[in-house]
């Protein structure tokens, strides 16, 4: 039982649209990621996700609905298998929570932006 600290996560890294694992409990991972442009449209068919923005500002698209704008300190869950992409409006940090395993590209064709293992930082 070690305490994670955020900062020192994030300024551990710069490449954008890789998940690392900060924490895990149970089955699910505390996913940190900095996040800038568009991402993939996915859906992850078997788990919720949930984003937390620490900083900047993310759309979140769907097909179905309206979108969704976050700002630091914002949360949105987005449902198991709701189809989304990700939209960093500027550079942002994020907090993802999830099953350890799950794909940061759901069931999108795997690209260079596919990152299966993420690297834990703890």
């Amino acid at each position: 039982m070690e305490p994670v600290n955020l900062d020192e996560s994030f300024a551990s890294f710069d490449e954008t649209w890789a998940p690392r694992i900060a924490a895990e409990l149970n089955d699910y991972a505390v996913k940190v990621a900095k996040l800038d442009g568009e991402f993939v449209w996915h859906a992850h068919d078997e788990t919720d996700e949930l984003f937390l923005v620490r900083d900047g500002r993310l759309r979140i698209e769907f097909r179905d609905r309206d979108d969704a704008v976050l700002g630091s300190g914002d949360l949105l869950v987005v449902p198991r298998g709701v189809e989304h992409r990700p939209v960093a409006l500027e550079p942002t940090e994020v907090l993802l929570v999830e099953p350890t395993e799950t794909l940061n590209t759901g069931d999108a064709e795997k690209s260079d932006l596919t990152h299966g293992d993420p690297e834990r930082l703890s």
